[in-house]
């Protein structure tokens, strides 16, 4: 009897880890661009040199923001930079680069960068930043198990887009910045929920929602401009 009561309760746990599924929302952009639609620019067309950085961290447990590798940054992010470059309207030519940690021992790379930005008009340098804190999670994760995930239990992760335009001479023309944030939902029956609201969407149009807001802002206020 005893034995039959084992087996029934390893099988309810295990039913009820398959179940498990999580949706994610998104909220509002914080920094929003809102003015009206304005006149696509008539500029002199440029060259410009994107510089791109991707930082994470655990707050409480990672000390410092740490860089992203190449297969730690989002998956297709060049699809989305390449979708939101469609704001400008008077680019040239453009070089792309991104940052990584290794490259404080890399003097190749830093050279490369260095004779990228003497080559070009204008200097854009785009940093994204993802954060969690580790005590919540670290918390939520313990009650969610405790629980069997029967009850609801809220992820948070932090998102922000800094960006600086510069012109060749290395001085600072504008500097722009947007947050949000994305609430993963763990639940035992969220699984009816997810096919609506998965993570990797939201996640992607969070991205793409940052630099096209952003990018459209600087071409409003034409800030790509020689004169």
């Amino acid at each position: 009897m005893k034995t039959k009561k084992s087996v029934t309760a390893i099988l309810f746990l295990v039913t009820a880890f398959l179940l498990t599924n999580c949706a994610t929302f998104k909220s509002d952009i914080v920094g929003k661009y809102n003015a009206p639609e304005v006149a696509k620019s008539q500029s002199e067309p440029v060259r410009v040199f994107f510089i791109f950085s991707h930082y994470r961290q655990t707050k409480g447990y990672d000390a410092i923001p740490i860089l992203d590798n190449k297969r730690e940054r989002i998956y297709g992010f060049d699809n989305f930079f390449n979708d939101a470059l469609k704001e400008f309207t008077n680019i040239k030519s453009y070089d792309t680069y991104t940052e990584y940690a290794s490259d404080v021992n890399d003097p190749r790379r830093r050279a490369l960068k260095d004779t990228l930005i003497a080559k070009n008009d204008f200097v854009i340098k785009v940093k994204f930043f993802r954060e969690k804190s580790f005590a919540k999670h670290t918390l939520g994760t313990i009650f969610s198990s405790l629980s069997l995930t029967l009850l609801p239990i809220a992820y948070t992760y932090d998102y922000a887009l800094d960006v600086k335009v510069y012109n060749r001479k290395k001085r600072l023309i504008k500097a722009y910045k947007r947050s949000a944030k994305l609430t993963k939902w763990v639940q035992t029956f969220m699984m009816f929920v997810y096919p609506f609201y998965p993570e990797k969407r939201q996640k992607e149009e969070l991205y793409v929602e940052f630099m096209h807001d952003i990018f459209k802002q600087i071409e409003a206020e034409k800030i790509l401009s020689k004169s």
